[in-house]
């Protein structure tokens, strides 16, 4: 999980002490005020930053960390010599080249840089990153939102360390600790036999084609149930008479749910360009990908039907072609239409119902 650092210094003070509050119970890494005694009461959960507007004052009351102008202030070593326990580092407006140099110097040597990139592209925390990639210290980078926030964690595959928000209503800090978390938990996987394949007729189906490469043994869980789904292989696998496509997966009917973004399902009918679902590898590792473009055409069907040891009942209808792929322990890529009573797939069965896509402990009969 990234660092979230809240800067409270321009919020508004009727709507002050409820984000101050929903950040302590949120567990964000840390408060940020400009004068000490606003961080008095935090607990010790949070780490308390002081960031000062004006001169640096005398006492510096409970802050673990103050961030500092060097040109104003003083030079952070200085000053964490002066005050032993408490640890120091530079603020960095970030404008032209020679501010660029500062804060790579800053980012490659100092326990703490707060980096400010005035411009919005990302190309100068790109450099940032890329001066600092052996250093021990924590970039803090400056967003406007959440949204920011997102694309900063994720700039040259690694991101910044954390990110200051200045908060501009309850539940930003609520959805900035969500977008912190990043990545996306593990999923536990499980055998599933076939005991039945029918071909169903014509219907609608989806091809899923994504902005990312998928690995060789990884797809998107699908099912025509939101208690069972199977794992449909990605076409990075070489076929006859086509070349591969290792961004798509030919998932199924436009009926059948997948799992997106956060544990949600969606229907595949619903998945459009920027729509996030979760690549799922044949060990359960998952990650969040992105959408491009969902192809949804008419084509033969059919449907399998398989069973876990426990007795739970999974269904999947795909295209009826033997190019139409699922996968099954150790990776094994299974035709669709050349599967039989007996063989193994790799499944996942969700605990919960589902309501709009949602988990949700209720009854619910699907067949």
């Amino acid at each position: 999980m990234r660092l979230t650092w809240l800067d409270i210094r321009g919020v508004d003070a009727e709507i002050k002490p409820a984000i101050v509050e929903e950040a302590v119970h949120q567990r964000v890494s840390a408060v940020v005020a400009d004068e000490p005694g606003e961080l008095v009461d935090l607990p010790p959960t949070v780490r308390k930053v002081l960031l000062p507007r004006g001169p640096l004052p005398e006492d510096l009351g409970p802050a673990d960390v103050v961030i500092v102008d060097p040109q104003r202030h003083g030079d952070p070593a200085v000053l964490a010599a002066r005050h032993p326990g408490v640890e120091f580092g530079p603020f960095v407006e970030i404008v032209d080249a020679p501010t660029l140099e500062v804060a790579c110097e800053a980012a490659r040597t100092q326990r703490w840089s707060v980096l400010w990139f005035r411009d919005p592209t990302k190309i100068p925390l790109e450099i940032v990153l890329a001066a600092a990639a052996s250093a021990t210290g924590s970039i803090i980078t400056v967003v406007e939102d959440v949204e920011e926030a997102e694309i900063v964690f994720g700039v040259l595959e690694h991101g910044s360390d954390g990110v200051l928000l200045q908060p501009e209503k309850v539940g930003d800090a609520t959805a900035l600790v969500a977008a912190s978390a990043g990545g996306s938990p593990d999923l536990e996987l499980t055998e599933l036999e076939v005991v039945r394949t029918e071909h169903v007729g014509m219907g609608e189906r989806a091809c899923v084609d994504t902005c990312t490469y998928f690995g060789e043994d990884e797809g998107i869980l699908v099912g025509s149930h939101s208690k069972g789904m199977i794992l449909c292989v990605s076409e990075t696998h070489p076929l006859p008479y086509m070349p591969t496509r290792p961004f798509r997966v030919n998932a199924g009917a436009i009926h059948s749910y997948t799992v997106s973004h956060q544990g949600r399902t969606n229907y595949l009918s619903e998945l459009k360009s920027g729509s996030k679902v979760l690549a799922v590898d044949t060990k359960g590792r998952t990650r969040v990908v992105t959408v491009g473009r969902v192809k949804i055409e008419s084509r033969p069907l059919i449907s399998i039907e398989a069973i876990s040891a426990s007795g739970q009942q999974v269904n999947l209808i795909l295209q009826d072609d033997w190019h139409v792929r699922v996968l099954g322990p150790g990776g094994v890529v299974l035709n669709s239409t050349e599967l039989k009573p007996g063989d193994r797939l790799l499944g996942y069965l969700p605990a919960e119902d589902r309501h709009v896509g949602y988990p949700i402990k209720e009854f619910c009969l699907e067949k």
